[in-house]
């Protein structure tokens, strides 16, 4: 138990509080989900306002409110902030007792390559650690041995949630944690309370212009976690590591951002942890790191995931970890859910799904995938690109594939309330215009599952056929309405010939 006027303390921005209460459970960003005790943050949603919700989480027993209205007739207890959406996570911080503080925090941001260089990490840590190392991504969260689903789909979890992982990994005795990062989840405060020791950034590409606005504002949300590295808590021993991407022409930006020490990796710059002697076999992709006698194994496929793996490494060895333990971290990671995933149902063609939703990914899946064929194999392709969602990546994302693949299936990708027709129009048109011709090296298939269906349908033995987009999401959005899918699921179905019937015709909304 502890009391609201402890609590708000550690939030900034509180402009009135009218009386104190005792608080005996968990701080929530949902009325739904208010446990009598607990505290309900009210705040203005793209959808719906939180503060429409206060009478509704008082009568589920909340103790306290904290709001931004001007609101002087309650029940309960009222904190009055600046910014609720800013404040949930310093006050879910503060009533889980400051869990960050406790362990070694490694932050990992960058628009490709975030849970992949997250799993590295943590493999790295749990092999120096003797298992005592926990990780938040956007796929799950894994305690100990426990693992726990984050959601439907790809982003930082709610601020409460977090703190309640950082809590619960605390409780069993974990002395670090990786935590992937998104901008999104940067610029709403989500992370906000976390101490962190090492932010490492993957890299900086075309992506959710939608919502920032300009890729400067996009920036700006990465580099929150930079700044947060030098504003969080010193740990004793800890120095505060900052962790970039050489061959990013964003690094100068963030390397302005100030830290104990600038680590940086690179496939291309000479300078830093540098990758020389990478070799690709059946058996994994092999590479040294330039100055030092170790041979690195990876077994995932690509040069961008040599370059993940060098982000990880040098975050390891910026904590000082042994070089053994980096190598057997970085063995152990024999695949990651949906991040070029391969689906084996006896086909005499290979299939694998790839979460690659941006330009930059998906000509690094395509390359990664062009690498794997063999003489005469062809390269085929399915994706599309989400509905209310940064319009530019349409037209990229198409003409990488007219250049890349031999044959590209344009298919639904949470089409949400725009039109899935003018989506694929939008597409066809870039494809075309690098030179692909409709019917003869592209297609548009509205329905995904029919469009799986069809590709593997023209596969002949020695092709790859690669689903992109998806990824391990559960789910795709068609108006507002969440339907259950897995890419996974869809492409086992479709090599068997019953293309999966789970989504609603592909309307033109």
């Amino acid at each position: 138990m502890c009391r609201l006027s402890d609590l708000i303390r550690s939030v900034p921005g509180v402009i009135r509080v009218t009386g104190d209460a005792a608080v005996t459970a968990p701080v929530v960003e949902d009325n739904r989900e208010v446990q009598p005790g607990g505290i309900f943050v009210a705040r203005p949603g793209m959808a719906v306002d939180g503060h429409d919700f206060i009478p509704d989480a008082i009568r589920r027993g909340a103790a306290a409110i904290v709001g931004e209205r001007d609101i002087s007739e309650l029940d309960v207890p009222y904190v009055q902030v600046e910014n609720a959406q800013e404040a949930a996570g310093w006050l879910a911080a503060a009533a889980c007792g400051h869990p960050s503080r406790h362990m070694v925090i490694l932050g990992v941001t960058g628009t490709d390559g975030k849970t992949t260089t997250s799993t590295f990490i943590h493999s790295i840590l749990q092999a120096a650690t003797g298992g005592r190392a926990g990780l938040v991504s956007t796929v799950a969260a894994t305690i100990g041995d426990q693992t726990v689903d984050t959601g439907f789909h790809v982003t930082t979890p709610g601020a409460p949630q977090i703190q309640a992982f950082l809590a619960r990994m605390v409780a069993v005795g974990l002395t670090h944690c990786v935590v992937e990062m998104t901008s999104h989840g940067l610029a709403q405060g989500r992370l906000n309370g976390i101490d962190v020791d090492v932010a490492v950034l993957t890299n900086l590409t075309h992506e959710h212009l939608d919502y920032h606005g300009t890729f400067e504002n996009y920036r700006a949300a990465k580099a929150r976690l930079f700044e947060m590295l030098d504003r969080s808590r010193r740990k004793p021993g800890q120095p505060k590591l900052s962790v970039l991407n050489a061959d990013d022409p964003n690094e100068p930006f963030f390397a302005r951002i100030r830290a104990d020490r600038v680590l940086r990796y690179s496939l291309e710059a000479a300078s830093g942890c540098r990758a020389e002697g990478i070799t690709f076999t059946p058996a994994g992709t092999h590479f040294r790191v330039e100055g030092q006698p170790d041979t690195y194994t990876i077994h995932l496929a690509g040069r961008y995931n040599v370059a993940n793996a060098l982000a990880a490494i040098s975050a390891a060895q910026g904590l000082g970890i042994a070089s053994a333990h980096i190598q057997t971290g970085l063995a152990a990671v024999r695949a990651i859910p949906g991040r070029m995933e391969r689906i084996d149902e006896g086909q005499p063609y290979t299939a694998i799904v790839d979460f690659a939703h941006t330009p930059n990914a998906l000509e690094n899946a395509l390359k990664a995938a062009r690498d794997m064929l063999p003489s005469g194999g062809r390269l085929i392709a399915v994706f599309g690109s989400a509905g209310l969602r940064d319009r530019e990546k349409r037209r990229l994302m198409a003409e990488v594939s007219a250049r890349l693949a031999d044959f590209t299936v344009l298919t639904a990708e949470d089409p949400r309330t725009e039109s899935l027709d003018m989506i694929l129009e939008t597409m066809a048109e870039a494809a075309a215009s690098q030179g692909a011709i409709e019917g003869q090296t592209f297609i548009r298939v509205p329905d995904r599952g029919q469009a799986l269906y069809r590709a593997c349908q023209m596969a002949r033995p020695g092709d790859i056929v690669i689903a992109c987009g998806k990824g391990h999401e559960q789910s795709m959005c068609f108006g507002t309405v969440e339907y259950l899918w897995d890419d996974r699921e869809a492409l086992r179905a479709a090599i068997q010939g019953n293309p999966l019937r789970t989504l609603p015709t592909a309307p033109s909304l």
